[in-house]
């Protein structure tokens, strides 16, 4: 029997779905050119004898996260995403271009985005201008605190009803931040790496977890760089709300 479902994990070539009809099941792909990544709707199939389901079909996506891979293809990160949460923090020390990058992702892929800067209470302002800048672009910008609980009720708020991705560099706390929100150590956390300063990859593959808000925030591995795959470059401009304000006032009808 046929059943559409939702995917809720993903493993390689082995998933886990959520049934429309209730509960969650293992199931793995029907061939190689299928490729499902979390948040995608799918069609699966009972497979005789055995507690697995088939999927055998991925509906058509209304969005999906993307970068460039090693043979420069767009390799898919997750699918039919609300928003995307640049997730930011003092240690490892914040690049504000990877921040820029998912922001722009956001952009082309119409989502909307928000910029968390997690760890408050190792902050010392230093990086209050930078954060600032976002807000002016009238990103939600949210300071919190897995330690004390710092913004977690206005961050809950955000997420409502919504399908949200934590993205960002490895490290800074995504893990911690959904632990926090679900109220269970359901995501592995590590520490930083004190060898390079940079974070360890906590979350080999990416999760969707329901809240008991409303709504399901994706967990994504962490990185150490980021980059939009991009169809055409002259698009990389609408990824800047600033740019595409000011060209709209532009003069000349090819503002570059």
């Amino acid at each position: 029997m046929q059943e559409r479902g939702t995917v809720v994990a993903t493993f390689s070539r082995r998933m886990r779905v959520e049934l429309d009809s209730g509960g969650d099941v293992d199931a793995r792909i029907k061939g190689k050119r299928l490729k499902a990544v979390c948040g995608d709707r799918v069609l699966t199939d009972q497979l005789p004898g055995e507690t697995d389901r088939l999927i055998v079909s991925i509906d058509e996506r209304r969005n999906a996260l993307s970068r460039p891979n090693q043979r420069g293809d767009s390799e898919i990160l997750a699918a039919n995403v609300d928003r995307l949460v640049v997730t930011a923090a003092p240690a490892p020390a914040p690049d504000w271009f990877v921040v820029d990058r998912y922001l722009v992702a956001a952009e082309s892929m119409r989502a909307d985005a928000a910029v968390v800067f997690n760890k408050t209470e190792l902050d010392d302002g230093e990086h209050a201008p930078a954060i600032d800048v976002y807000a002016t672009l009238d990103y939600p910008v949210i300071r919190t605190s897995c330690e004390d609980g710092t913004g977690f009720e206005t961050l809950a708020d955000l997420l409502r009803d919504r399908v949200s991705i934590f993205v960002g560099q490895s490290g800074v706390g995504k893990s911690s931040i959904i632990n926090r929100l679900i109220g269970d150590e359901q995501q592995r956390v590590a520490d930083i790496s004190r060898k390079h300063d940079e974070g360890r990859h906590t979350t080999v593959n990416s999760s969707l977890i329901r809240l008991a808000t409303g709504g399901a925030v994706i967990d994504s591995p962490g990185v150490r760089d980021f980059a939009p795959f991009i169809d055409d470059p002259a698009d990389v401009a609408n990824g800047f709300v600033e740019i595409r304000q000011a060209a709209e006032q532009c003069r000349f009808s090819n503002c570059r």
